[in-house]
């Protein structure tokens, strides 16, 4: 399909805005500034966890959700790395995406770490971009100080002190092949 030029301009712009979009996020995250997390949001937003410790529909719900998950963590930084975004060919207000993310910190005062994907829907709403869905799958997510015993095992989801198995790569079609390859 061949795009005009003013819909490959408004994709590099819109491209621009997603990203900041993800910024914008991180900060509200780590600043606990709900306003700003809140304008990151559709009003029937969809926001999961794989494994099933976020689960919000709805822009209330969904800061309701972070209000309390913020409420026991001290200092925090999460940022993102790499996006990939992908447009509606047919709706040029929507988009997917996956983000490779990090995040450091501190639930119930203690410093940890984690690995995230986030897999988005993207919808502009009155010339914003937004999240309409948000799905964070953890590679892991562990106190800190268990990451060098338990990062090589496939239970890299510990805090709390409950181990359980991370919710990628061993889940994805391609994993067993790949680590039956490298034995």
């Amino acid at each position: 399909m061949e795009l005009s030029l003013e819909r490959r301009i408004d994709r590099l712009e819109a491209r621009a805005a997603i990203a900041e979009l993800g910024t914008s996020y991180c900060t509200a995250c780590d600043d606990r500034d709900m306003a700003l997390l809140e304008s990151c949001f559709t009003e029937d937003v969809r926001m999961l966890s794989r494994d099933g410790q976020m689960d919000a529909t709805g822009r209330g719900e969904t800061i309701a959700m972070f209000d309390q998950m913020l409420s026991i963590r001290g200092p925090a930084f999460h940022w993102t790395h790499d996006r990939i975004v992908r447009f509606d060919d047919n709706d040029p207000d929507r988009a997917t995406g996956l983000v490779l993310a990090h995040a450091e910190t501190t639930p119930h005062g203690k410093a940890s770490i984690a690995g995230i994907r986030y897999e988005d829907v993207y919808r502009r709403e009155g010339g914003r971009w937004k999240f309409a869905a948000r799905t964070l799958s953890f590679l892991y997510y562990m106190e800190m100080r268990d990451f060098v015993e338990h990062f090589p095992t496939e239970k890299r989801m510990g805090l709390g002190g409950e181990w359980r198995a991370a919710d990628f790569p061993e889940t994805l079609p391609t994993w067993p092949k790949r680590a039956a390859a490298a034995s």
